[in-house]
């Protein structure tokens, strides 16, 4: 439709007007910070953090070497709730799928801010983890992901208390569990406590800026059932493993949209469990994400469509397992909230020219989801996620801790 020239300038204008208010209040937040940054309390609140870098990474070290893969958290959680009881904290408990919960109550006038660092990691059982230290680096499964923040969240709350700062809100701590795997952690405490939470925060990668949306992730399990057989058995019948290779093959070849950010990927396969049979059920999974949940359907669509084409070509079945499904998560306007502004302006004053995306995927899509107000940063720069040779700057940490210990006056107010 053709707009009018009249119409034209005063969209323009409108624009042009909400442009240069968006820009100004960049500044007002920035000013917040400066000065709560300049605070002589916070001021010795990162003179702790630089006098207790090798006890910060020895605890970092530590946490690292209990192995906790998803599900199995609670020797991590046990030795966690040994530190905290060492802290001016008011409130520590267990709810009731394991995630361990610290409480520092604020004077009451301010709100309820929620961070958030997950326990668990993806490794196997069993695993014997011992990190090393070198070229200024720790390495070691798990390290960054998500202990790095783990750590950074026990780091601020002994700053705090060693510069005995009070703030007006209350600060919880959740140390979660499975978000690897399930989101079972956070959807829990979500759920219980959604009515109490004014922002949350998750923890979890990041270092240089944040992400302020949450990307929707679908797992399945896809499956061709046929009859099986002996590897001399006439075909047909075929190994149901013939129409899943044909599938996968066509799958990998669907356009999958780079804007919106969205992703494709098939991580596992199954079928006999002998050499010689024919497998009767042949199966793969897909990992589907985008910042869109239209994208996602269409994928959804033309995968079904494929895999009802290749059960038909052979005279099979197709059945499907949804693993786990979470929607894209957003809340209209959230990039201009006081949260993410905040945020926004934390990281700015931390020397970061922060990039700013909405493409999470960790706990703070439950929030958000909830309709509760939530970003999600970290605490430095790692490599490997989820790999063996998984690994972290230490120096960096530092000042990851110094911006979380920041964002948590700034949103928690100080007195």
């Amino acid at each position: 439709m053709r707009k009018s020239p009249c119409l034209l300038t005063i969209v323009l204008l409108v624009a042009s007007q909400s442009a240069r208010a968006q820009v100004k209040t960049v500044p007002q937040y920035i000013d917040v910070v400066r000065a709560l940054a300049g605070r002589s309390d916070v001021k010795a609140a990162n003179d702790y953090i630089d006098r207790n870098h090798e006890s910060i990474l020895r605890e970092w070290v530590a946490i690292t070497e209990i192995n906790a893969p998803s599900g199995y958290e609670q020797e991590r959680a046990k030795y966690i709730e040994t530190l905290l009881h060492k802290y001016h904290l008011d409130n520590i408990h267990y709810d009731s799928v394991g995630n361990l919960i610290a409480v520092r109550r604020g004077t009451g006038s301010g709100p309820v801010v929620v961070f958030d660092a997950h326990m668990d990691t993806v490794f196997q059982p069993g695993l014997q983890i011992k990190a090393t230290i070198h070229d200024g680096k720790v390495y070691a499964p798990g390290v960054g992901d998500d202990t790095r923040n783990v750590e950074a969240l026990l780091a601020t709350i002994r700053a705090l208390d060693e510069a005995k700062i009070r703030t007006k809100g209350d600060l919880v701590f959740v140390f979660t569990v499975e978000e690897e795997t399930t989101f079972k952690g956070v959807n829990n405490f979500v759920k219980e406590n959604k009515s109490k939470i004014d922002q949350y925060i998750a923890l979890d990668g990041g270092y240089e800026g944040l992400t302020y949306a949450g990307i929707g992730i679908n797992w399945y399990r896809h499956h061709f059932i046929g009859p099986g057989g002996h590897t001399r058995s006439r075909t047909p019948p075929y190994s149901a493993s013939l129409p899943l290779a044909r599938a996968i093959d066509r799958i990998y070849q669907l356009k999958v949209p780079v804007n919106p950010s969205s992703n494709l990927n098939i991580g596992m396969l199954g079928g006999s469990e002998v050499v010689n049979a024919k497998a009767s059920d042949a199966w793969f999974t897909v990992d589907l994400r985008s910042t869109s949940n239209e994208v996602i359907a269409d994928l959804e669509k033309q995968i079904k469509m494929i895999l009802d084409e290749e059960a038909a070509r052979v005279g099979m079945q197709v059945k499907t397992d949804a693993i786990s499904t979470s929607p894209a998560a957003s809340i209209p306007g959230h990039r201009e909230s006081y949260l993410v502004r905040m945020a926004e302006a934390v990281h700015r004053v931390m020397g970061f020219d922060p990039p700013i995306t909405n493409a999470g995927s960790n706990n703070s899509s439950a929030a958000l989801l909830a309709g509760i107000s939530s970003i999600s940063t970290g605490a430095g720069p790692c490599e490997g996620s989820h790999s063996l040779a998984e690994n972290c700057e230490i120096e960096p940490l530092y000042k990851g801790i110094k911006k979380v210990l920041l964002l948590e006056v700034a949103l928690a107010g100080v007195e």
